[in-house]
């Protein structure tokens, strides 16, 4: 059985071209991760990044058992280190062989109703080649342009510079056939023109990606995934229950499926979210999140973890991972994820940037800031959050404003209209939309009214780690916020509006920042 002390011995002289596609590639990221397998630390340390070598271990070690003609010594000749050119044309063999020993293999009828069946192979993710060789399918018979062809070009050029594509590939006479058409279009296309792909050609490669198939638990799981940190989407999910459901019921689901356990896990958490009448929002732990997008090979927040390869995921070696750091009177080295205080003070912490009062309020906040605002009805809370998201829109991003409070109405127009607020930036809407990928900033008028609680606001900062959000706050008759106290602990500025047009700050950014409100002509005609 192959494993950390034999791996070395057993592949020095494996030519690893002629693995399968979903081989190959973990081979190179256990290369990597080990550097050249003299340092295993990622194996000792990372229960996940030793979950996903054992994997590796056991599918090579079938494999070579099924071909050990396989173990040749790989030869340099032909290559180069061009980066725009796939060599190593693969046969039909090996192509044959691209499927993954742990894959399920089943018997389907072919498609336009031949009754001729082929062999469908199940995989938990689709090889970038095929991908590639699928979006190039899909042009035939339309219309593209010149700027559609080099926007392929760049894409593909961009999958082998990160070697997501390489020249071991056994898919690589396929796409250098893709490239050199694309590349020899684009320097003589000068309007649009629809694509025509040799009938051959097109037969060649329709049987290559209609030979693996995603399998159908990987495919609920991405579903999964998709629902995280999203804001009313109890319908989806009660779609998803009954999909996996009736997955199980036309058998294209077992008990015996490799992902049965995560599934049942799925269920319940769905069926949790959809009877709450408080959860809002679909929250996966990010635990649970970190293993699923192991599962996808997708990129994932297990620490160390930078790109992924079919499914196995990329670690970077230690010595990058967490930089040594040498102490002057010490020969040894600091435990992971400490550094002396004379380097960290010379870190530079990039800001967003502020200038002008609202510096002089808050700051300079980092990326992905959140704040929280609240004061009496009728103080001025609502004009100071119209007004900062228009200095937001016109000089840091787009900013999505959620009045759920007084709604899409008058009131709302009028603040908008005061001066140097609307914006072609600044977008308005009284529900919070499912997908907010499109926004930088996001207020949330009121988070009472939006009837969420403390955990739903995480979920979403999880969910959106890049984005900055604002909450908005109704108070008590005493002055005091309504909500849990953790609201104000789980912040990095509180501005409050104790009286009418005074806005007071305590945050990370700027002790003590105040601010009047109404000091602006437009806003005291507004109020």
């Amino acid at each position: 059985m192959i494993n950390v002390n034999n791996y070395k011995e057993t592949v020095q002289n494996l030519d690893y071209s002629t693995l399968p596609a979903t081989m190959w590639k973990p081979f190179q990221f256990v290369k990597k991760a080990t550097l050249d397998y003299t340092n295993w630390n990622a194996y000792n340390t990372n229960d996940a990044i030793k979950r996903l070598m054992n994997d590796h271990f056991e599918n090579l070690d079938k494999f070579l058992q099924k071909h050990p003609k396989e173990m040749v010594t790989p030869t340099n000749e032909g290559k180069t280190n061009t980066a725009n050119l796939v060599e190593s044309e693969p046969k039909a063999k090996q192509i044959k062989e691209s499927k993954t020993t742990t894959s399920q293999t089943v018997k389907v009828n072919a498609e336009n109703k031949n009754e001729e069946d082929f062999d469908l192979t199940f995989v938990e993710r689709i090889p970038e080649e095929l991908k590639f060789i699928k979006r190039f399918l899909s042009w035939n018979g339309k219309k593209k342009t010149k700027d559609d062809f080099l926007r392929f070009i760049n894409s593909l050029h961009r999958a082998i510079t990160e070697r997501k594509v390489t020249k071991a590939s056994p898919y690589a006479k396929q796409i250098r056939y893709i490239q050199d058409k694309l590349i020899l279009r684009y320097n003589e296309i000068e309007k649009p023109e629809v694509v025509e792909i040799n009938p051959k050609t097109f037969n060649e490669f329709k049987n290559l990606v209609s030979q693996e198939r995603v399998m159908p638990s990987v495919m609920l799981i991405k579903r999964y995934i998709t629902l995280n940190g999203k804001f009313g989407v109890k319908e989806k999910a009660q779609n998803l229950i009954k999909a996996m459901e009736r997955a199980y019921a036309l058998k294209k689901l077992t008990k015996n499926d490799k992902y049965n356990k995560l599934l049942d896990q799925m269920r319940e958490s769905l069926l949790t979210y959809t009877r709450s009448k408080t959860q809002k929002i679909l929250s996966i732990p990010q635990p649970e999140l970190n293993g699923l997008n192991g599962i996808l090979g997708c990129h994932c927040e297990l620490s160390g973890i930078e790109e992924d390869l079919n499914g196995i995921t990329c670690l970077e070696p230690d010595t990058k991972e967490t930089p040594v750091i040498s102490l002057p009177t010490h020969n040894t080295q600091l435990p992971k994820g400490v550094m002396s205080s004379m380097e960290f003070s010379n870190v530079q912490f990039k800001t967003l940037g502020f200038v002008g009062k609202y510096r002089k309020l808050i700051g300079d906040p980092s990326k992905g800031f959140t704040v929280m605002v609240y004061g009496k009805p009728k103080m001025g809370k609502s004009f100071l959050c119209v007004d900062f998201a228009g200095y937001l829109a016109r000089n840091h991003g787009k900013v999505l404003y959620i009045a759920r409070e007084e709604g899409l109405d008058m009131t709302l127009q009028e603040k908008l209209n005061a001066k140097d607020v609307k914006h072609p930036n600044l977008f308005v809407s009284d529900t919070i939309p499912e997908d907010l990928s499109y926004f930088d900033f996001i207020f949330f008028d009121s988070v009472n009214k939006l009837g969420l609680s403390a955990s739903d606001l995480e979920t979403l900062k999880q969910a959106n780690p890049n984005k900055s959000f604002i909450y908005v706050f109704q108070t008590t008759k005493e002055g005091n916020f309504r909500g849990a106290n953790e609201f104000q602990h789980d912040v990095d500025v509180v501005i409050q509006v104790p009286e009418k047009g005074l806005a007071v700050q305590n945050g990370r950014f700027n002790q003590g920042g105040e601010m009047r409100i109404f000091e602006d002509e437009s806003f005291k005609q507004a109020a």
